[in-house]
């Protein structure tokens, strides 16, 4: 059987009394990487939020492959990374892993395959007996791909991944995201443009004031991208990097 993995975002919006964090987001995601840029206080997390269920939208409905978001069967299909994923600092990583496998119903042998084939993906093999509080914090965003990735989802949500990353691990993750698009949906949220631009064949989704003003492939260069990006953000003094 052929999963069709279509994430469909129809007219989505959420509102706090006087503000409107997202004003009706319409977008339809296939299997691939979409990056999602905005500036900070643009929307993204919010949405991101609501795509995994844990915000409810004021209005407008989310499905993937008709599955609605509050149902099971799609959280069964869904893995997250927020951008402060919680982690206990006595465990190792290789009990964490066990731990968030039972938290979403593995069998104990599936999750001891599992944990250590992901360790192995995300390369903290060498670590997996070590404490988490003894990682590097790009070791912990490792291990936070890791458990996102327990369940085998179809959908990828990863909320400002390379945040606090050194250039090294900046670059070791996104080759990490470049190969899970090739079998899921990927939804990658950050405010910084090479974390995107050098993905291949990647999906630009740029939100500002809790809309959408950019979705589409960018056929320019880098640098025409970074332009474009500044030139929505700088005039209103917005923070980018």
């Amino acid at each position: 059987m052929v999963i069709m993995m279509e994430l469909t975002i129809d007219r989505v919006s959420k509102q706090y009394k006087n503000k409107i964090a997202v004003d009706r987001v319409s977008l339809r995601l296939t299997k691939g990487i979409h990056g999602l840029l905005g500036a900070n206080g643009a929307g993204k997390t919010t949405l991101m939020r609501m795509i995994c269920g844990i915000l409810k939208p004021t209005g407008g409905t989310i499905t993937l492959d008709g599955l609605d978001v509050q149902t099971e069967e799609y959280r069964a299909r869904l893995g997250y990374l927020p951008q402060d994923f919680g982690y206990y600092p006595d465990f190792t990583g290789y009990d964490f892993l066990l731990y968030m496998a039972a938290l979403k119903g593995l069998r104990r042998t599936d999750a001891k395959f599992r944990a250590k084939e992901l360790l192995q993906l995300v390369a903290l093999e060498d670590a997996a007996k070590k404490k988490i509080k003894t990682y590097s914090g790009g070791m912990k965003q490792r291990l936070g791909i890791a458990q996102a990735l327990l369940n085998r989802p179809d959908l990828l949500v990863l909320d400002e991944p390379t945040a606090g990353l050194d250039p090294k691990e900046r670059v070791r993750f996104r080759n990490l995201i470049e190969e899970l698009g090739e079998n899921s949906i990927v939804l990658l949220s950050t405010h910084i443009v090479s974390d995107i631009e050098h993905i291949a064949d990647s999906d630009v989704i740029m939100m500002k004031a809790g809309g959408l003003i950019y979705h589409d492939r960018w056929d320019g260069s880098h640098e025409d991208l970074e332009a474009f990006y500044l030139k929505q953000f700088e005039e209103e003094g917005q923070e980018v990097s």
